[in-house]
């Protein structure tokens, strides 16, 4: 499976240009042969921009999904839709509030049909707005995609890893992270992704964005990790598209070859 990490330049509220870069970016990795595009977190409002939260929501079938549901099937490739800040209650009754806001990916295939929702769990706190501002997800991210279950996780997500260990067991051998990472936190950035995937024997996927914000910088340095954890493929901090072959046969034989899961104890 090729992915493409489409490490965007992302300007806080600007969201047709920063839409207009994230269509851009599926049809370059289209163009290269990628199987699966992934977006940044809040590719098309910014992360950091809180203030335009409420401005800017939308519900699975508002207008930047939508067009990356289209963009999936003119292209034909799979897309993992960063997230968005999602209207909880303009979206459907299938969702784990009745109002409020959520931090929300959403997998594409092919066709441009919608396989797997997943809204951000663990909500950043420190010195953020996010916790004030959302509601966390409870569900498991989890797509399928001609034969690989594909993991979905966010940001800050990365410093539980029990979620991983959940998305692991429940079969999925690629786990995407579209995150806002700013600096200076560079090195959390690249060990904890590194744990995951060393840790599940998976492979991890990291996508972050790129620019400034009023009080925040992004780091970039999107990566893919395999499963011993050796990142396969990376970015500076600039925006940039950075394309990887996965092997997924590799998690089975690296769980056959190192079978640290058995000697789990509970």
């Amino acid at each position: 499976m090729r992915v493409a990490l489409a490490q965007l330049e992302i300007e806080g509220g600007h969201v047709k240009a920063n839409r207009q870069r994230a269509e851009d970016a599926v049809e370059t990795a289209a163009d290269r042969g990628a199987d699966v595009v992934a977006l940044p977190e809040i590719f098309n409002v910014g992360y950091f921009a809180f203030d335009t939260y409420q401005r800017h929501a939308e519900s699975l079938s508002g207008p930047t999904l939508s067009r990356m549901s289209d963009l999936a099937a003119e292209h034909g490739v799979g897309i993992l839709a960063g997230s968005i800040v999602e209207d909880l209650a303009a979206t459907d009754s299938e969702t784990p509030a009745e109002e409020g806001l959520a931090n929300t990916s959403v997998f594409f295939d092919r066709d441009g049909h919608r396989r797997a929702v997943y809204r951000k769990h663990h909500l950043f706190g420190y010195e953020s707005a996010e916790a004030d501002l959302l509601v966390p997800g409870e569900s498991l991210g989890l797509a399928e995609f001609e034969g690989t279950t594909i993991g979905m996780t966010t940001c800050y997500d990365l410093r539980f890893p029990e979620l991983y260990r959940d998305i692991a067991e429940a079969g999925a051998t690629v786990v995407f992270v579209p995150s806002a990472w700013p600096y200076p936190r560079v090195e959390h950035w690249q060990v904890l992704p590194r744990a995951r995937a060393i840790e599940n024997q998976s492979f991890v996927v990291t996508v972050n964005g790129a620019g400034s914000f009023e009080d925040a910088t992004l780091l970039g340095r999107s990566t893919v990790y395999d499963p011993w954890g050796t990142p396969l493929a990376s970015t500076g901090d600039e925006p940039d598209l950075v394309v990887a072959d996965v092997d997924t046969d590799q998690v089975n034989r690296v769980r056959e070859e190192f079978p640290a899961w058995h000697d789990r104890r509970r």
